[in-house]
């Protein structure tokens, strides 16, 4: 591979890795895990270089592959461990104070609570409330139809709030 798109790869690290490490993380519930898959994203973007065309921004690509490899990694879990860990997040695990740091995110009441929704909904969140991408990149990121990123969405919200609420994080009067 010429030198400029190692290059050009270690720079995308440089700006993006911190960003698609926090996003892993809140799928996968898991620090160490969460950095192995952030380091295959990278080498993906790096064996599939000659594929990105420009269509969309190197971020939207390699969160696309970000979200590929985790749900590659999910799907080859045992399905015992799969249904444990996405859906019935474990109220009696709490992610290392590093861990918390490292995702960024406004509080671990949130991150919490994002651990209780299902799967398509904490995807939505993550990458239009949390990260900020548009419904285009969304729609590229995850694979879905635009309707399906804003129906989504539309029903995430409220849930998230509720389960804030549930937990006693967020109060009815602030709602």
């Amino acid at each position: 591979m010429p030198e400029y798109k190692k290059e050009e790869i270690a720079k995308w690290y440089d700006e993006h890795s911190k960003s698609i490490l926090s996003f892993i993380l809140l799928m996968v519930n898991d620090y160490q895990q969460a950095e192995d898959l952030t380091h295959d994203t990278f080498v993906k973007a790096y064996l599939y270089y000659d594929s990105f065309k420009n269509h969309s921004s190197e971020k939207t690509w390699l969160f696309s592959i970000a979200h590929n490899v985790t749900v590659d990694f999910l799907r080859k879990q045992k399905p015992s461990l799969f249904f444990k860990e996405i859906f019935q997040f474990q109220k009696d695990i709490h992610p290392l104070p590093e861990e918390i740091i490292q995702i960024k995110e406004e509080s671990y009441e949130l991150y919490k609570a994002l651990g209780e929704l299902k799967d398509t909904y904490r995807k939505v969140i993550i990458l239009r409330k949390i990260k900020g991408f548009s419904i285009e990149d969304t729609v590229k990121i995850l694979s879905w139809s635009e309707s399906k990123v804003k129906s989504m969405l539309f029903r995430a919200i409220p849930v998230l709030k509720k389960q804030l609420i549930k937990e006693g994080y967020w109060g009815e009067k602030t709602v």
